[in-house]
């Protein structure tokens, strides 16, 4: 799971997750460092706020499409 599926955003929230573990050792800041183990771990996981895919929209699975009838409706002038 966390060799699979890398994309930009993914590497994006990891190098962001390290710059903040940084800066948090830097700054003493215990709260900063933990955001910044939140972000490395949301990568590393390919989890977000909402879970693995949680927030993706489900694929049809059967392939057919309902066809839409249109009726044509003359305007007044």
């Amino acid at each position: 799971m966390i060799t699979e599926n890398w994309n930009l955003m993914r590497v994006l929230r990891l190098v962001l997750g390290i710059i903040i573990i940084f800066q948090g050792f830097a700054a003493s800041d215990f709260v900063l460092g933990l955001l910044g183990l939140l972000f490395s771990a949301m990568a590393l996981f390919n989890m977000g706020c909402c879970g693995v895919s949680g927030c993706s929209v489900p694929v049809k699975k059967n392939g057919q499409s309902k066809e839409i009838n249109y009726e044509e409706v003359a305007g007044t002038k």
